[in-house]
């Protein structure tokens, strides 16, 4: 029977720090990483050997420690963010970073990133410009607003949207057909509004039906977004059933306005009544009452063609008559993250003129990548140059072909693996419970789970889901080109 051994005499067998510096010196790593990241892995190399060590192990040779040093270096090397390669088929993968970007979307950030630009500088005058104008008139195209303005996400633009047009009227500022039908600077109440508040009543309250208190991923919860932005929430209806009646018998001198919410991730059905966008504008308008359209995903293309249920698109709300509407720009739109608010000019003027705007504004190369995309939009383009939409369309035997032609290239080294029928899902929070048809490579493998995590450790890492057991890659969401990598992630991750 061997003796265990001696720890002691093993800890002695450790290299010095200084030997393992200079292999990664050798190698380029200090060079790339900097002295202090490189000896801080060989400290953290050295501390994990002394544990296994004491723990009874054996001390590894010195090229060995070399080598694991090296690995470790070059996990560090790539960074926490990578790319991976999205074979979950779900379209809009929040985790996965939502909408990937079109490629002259890319390059126009990159030329934005890489120099001077005129963000805030008008080249005709030679001073100061507006940094929102860049995006704002293709959007009014595209939408048919009369204005609009970009923040850093969806959840800003629902912020600022409820903070400014909580401090006036619509007939107070400068809508002109509330019910004294007179334009103007804003005012705290306008006449025929009501009577004017008492001192310490209260803050403005914003009505939200019951139904349409929605929480989205990451803990996004619209009762939340109501107290941040200054408004008293004041809930109205049932969860299956509000009435138009609820909505206006629950309008008190301090209300400003009324939130209709799309419930974009999940789904109320049977016994169900809510009013339109279009009755709620049109008591707005009776009530002198700003009307907040939060639409979420912002499609501006129709989704029915693609087998998929209507959702309603930014054109569509804007044309209903909400004083403002606000959509994401990373999902259905297509673009990088982004918080849309589109609508009447009375209302954008409010947001522009708010003091959370300069906290919650776009950076430059986030417009640039706005611009560009809604370029797409305006030349016809978008269904074959945007990822998303080109994913949306992808037809079925398309994606038969691909996941056959993965089959193929493995040359039998995942047997029993087979291309079969299944669902891709939009995912973003977008068209709940609906799917798209697909066709997927499916690997019965004894234990999908480490599978799905040898390919998450490729390079790039390839992340598929696990369905009825199997492991299974959907080409519907990978890119034009990482069919490659699909297949060489996995011949790697079987051969292990």
């Amino acid at each position: 029977m061997c003796a265990a051994p001696d720890p002691t005499a093993e800890l002695r067998r450790l290299p010095r720090a200084d030997r393992l510096l200079g292999a990664a010196d050798r190698a380029g790593f200090v060079a790339r990483l900097g002295h202090e990241v490189v000896m801080a892995a060989v400290r953290a190399e050295l501390g994990l050997r002394r544990e296994q060590v004491l723990g009874g192990a054996p001390c590894p040779p010195p090229e060995a420690l070399e080598a694991a040093l090296l690995d470790r270096l070059a996990v560090e090397g790539r960074g926490t963010l990578r790319r991976v390669v999205n074979a979950t088929g779900v379209v809009i993968h929040t985790n996965l970073g939502r909408a990937p970007l079109s490629a002259a979307t890319a390059r126009a950030m990159a030329a934005a990133a890489e120099g001077y630009l005129n963000l805030e500088y008008d080249l005709e005058a030679g001073g100061r410009g507006d940094r929102y104008h860049h995006a704002e008139a293709a959007l009014c195209r595209l939408t048919g607003a009369e204005a609009a303005v970009a923040v850093n996400n969806g959840a800003a633009a629902v912020l600022v949207a409820l903070a400014a047009l909580s401090g006036a009227r619509p007939s107070g500022a400068g809508r002109g057909d509330g019910p004294a039908g007179s334009a103007g600077a804003a005012t705290p109440e306008a006449p025929g509004a009501g009577p004017p508040e008492a001192p310490g009543s209260g803050p403005p309250e914003v009505i939200v039906s019951r139904g349409q208190l929605v929480e989205i991923g990451g803990g996004f919860r619209i009762p939340d977004v109501l107290r941040r932005s200054g408004a008293a929430l004041v809930e109205v209806g049932t969860t299956n059933r509000t009435y138009l009646g609820d909505v206006e018998e629950a309008i008190t001198p301090r209300t400003r306005a009324v939130l209709q919410v799309h419930r974009s991730n999940f789904r109320l059905d049977g016994f169900v009544t809510e009013p339109t966008l279009a009755e709620l504008v049109a008591l707005g308008r009776r009530r002198d009452l700003w009307v907040v359209d939060d639409l979420g995903s912002g499609a501006l293309l129709p989704t029915a063609p693609y087998g998929l249920a209507p959702e309603p698109t930014v054109p569509e709300r804007v044309a209903a008559g909400a004083d403002l509407v606000c959509f994401s720009g990373d999902k259905l739109l297509g673009g990088p993250q982004a918080g849309l608010l589109v609508g009447r000019a009375a209302a954008v003027a409010l947001v522009k003129r708010h003091p959370l705007l300069r906290a919650l504004r776009l950076d430059k190369v986030a417009l640039a990548g706005l611009a560009a995309t809604l370029g797409h939009y305006e030349r016809g383009e978008a269904l074959h140059e945007l990822p998303i939409w080109r994913a949306i369309s992808r037809p079925l035997a398309a994606l038969q072909a691909e996941a056959a032609g993965w089959l193929a290239a493995l040359e039998g080294a995942a047997p029993g693996a087979r291309v079969r029928a299944s669902e891709s899902a939009v995912g973003g929070g977008t068209l709940p419970g609906e799917t798209l048809p697909t066709a997927v490579l499916a690997l019965p493998v004894a234990d999908p789970d480490a599978l799905a995590a040898r390919l998450r450790r490729a390079d790039p890492p390839v992340v598929g889901r696990i369905e009825a057991g199997e492991l299974v890659l959907d080409p519907r969401t990978v890119l034009p080109g990482e069919g490659p990598q699909v297949v060489a992630a996995l011949r790697w991750a079987l051969g292990g």
